[in-house]
């Protein structure tokens, strides 16, 4: 089925629970619902913390088709994961990236997903803001590391700010839930983060923090970037009063009130304390790779058994197969490895 046939028919027609199935759980006991999707690993922004200015990217025949990502999340989805996130790369520079979007509405419809979602850097938010919204998108995390026009242009190496904040303007009118993703990088947007925390929550927005992972090679040494979030949250509490919260949303983030702000604020610390203890996620690249920890190269190809039959046994199986490998956490310690990145593969291969 070409991409556009599969527009016209809405999807790949096969739904959670046609073939009972039990649901996903690690050799650790932990039970998988959460499902990543890598849509794309290019990108229009060339972020210096992220990926190499000079990037060379996947020829798109190896891509799955839209078609093939709707039949691999719904095959996820027919296991118990509740939660879907289409990543990149930017997901929104994925040609008829709606398409899938829409097709993947229909387990919101049916209960068997609860949420849907995504992480984009804004770039293209605008224009796809109502139509996300229109397929049951209800909250999207935008990686937005600065607020200064030169310094998003030096992070960045070819964006624009400008569109960014029309983007996340454009998801708000919509009636989307923006969550700001920020990462913190030292002696670029360190001296920043405070006001840029002042005004996510004044915009309405929730915040978090990330500590940048050590993933691909980026012509720097990112022991040059590393900024730990134990020293951000020291300077933070001696400004405001913080508040831990037991919130979770599905992700690793650890979150506290800002009392002088009112808004809710999350740290992502995989290096100063990981999160590997509770996790409910693996991740699924754009050529059907099943990554089962973001910070292993361990990995399974879903393609071969997703492509062998029109059934999913062969894929079932593989996914089966794939969760005896996952391991119980990371291995990021940035200060041991130094400039030499823990793992070859970029971020933009699998999402954050």
């Amino acid at each position: 089925m070409r991409e556009h046939d599969f527009a016209a028919g809405g999807g790949a027609g096969r739904e959670p629970g046609a073939v009972p199935r039990t649901g996903l759980v690690d050799r650790f006991g932990r039970a998988v619902t959460y499902l990543r999707v890598s849509v794309t690993d290019r990108c229009d922004f060339r972020c210096v913390y992220c990926m190499a200015e000079a990037m060379t990217f996947l020829p798109r025949k190896d891509l799955l088709t839209l078609e093939e990502l709707d039949r691999l999340a719904s095959a996820f989805i027919a296991r118990g994961v509740t939660r879907v996130r289409l990543t990149g790369g930017e997901p929104l520079v994925r040609r008829d990236i709606l398409q899938l979007v829409r097709a993947l509405s229909r387990h919101l419809a049916s209960g068997a997903l609860a949420e849907l979602t995504l992480t984009t850097n804004g770039s293209q938010l605008a224009r796809h803001a109502d139509e996300l919204a229109a397929h049951g998108v209800r909250r999207i995390n935008v990686s937005l590391d600065t607020r200064d026009p030169e310094m998003f242009r030096r992070i960045t190496r070819t964006g624009d700010l400008a569109p960014v904040l029309d983007g996340i303007r454009a998801a708000r009118r919509a009636g989307i839930a923006v969550k700001i993703n920020t990462v913190a990088l030292r002696d670029l947007n360190e001296a920043e983060l405070p006001e840029l925390i002042r005004w996510a929550h004044g915009e309405g927005h929730d915040i978090t923090l990330i500590e940048t992972m050590p993933l691909g090679e980026i012509e720097a040494d990112r022991t040059d970037q590393y900024l730990p979030l134990s020293a951000i949250r020291a300077r933070l509490a001696a400004r405001w009063t913080l508040t831990d919260l037991p919130d979770r949303t599905g992700g690793p983030a650890r979150y506290v009130r800002v009392a002088e702000t009112g808004g809710r604020l999350g740290f992502i610390t995989p290096l100063t304390h990981n999160f590997c203890e509770s996790c409910n996620r693996v991740r699924v690249t754009c050529t059907g790779t099943l990554y089962m920890c973001l910070g292993q190269g361990d990995a399974a190809d879903l393609r071969a058994p997703l492509r062998a039959s029109e059934a999913d046994d062969l894929l079932h199986a593989a996914i089966d197969e794939a969760m005896t490998r996952k391991p119980r956490g990371h291995d990021f310690v940035i200060e041991r490895r130094g400039a030499a990145p823990a793992l070859a593969r970029h971020m933009s291969v699998t999402g954050g």
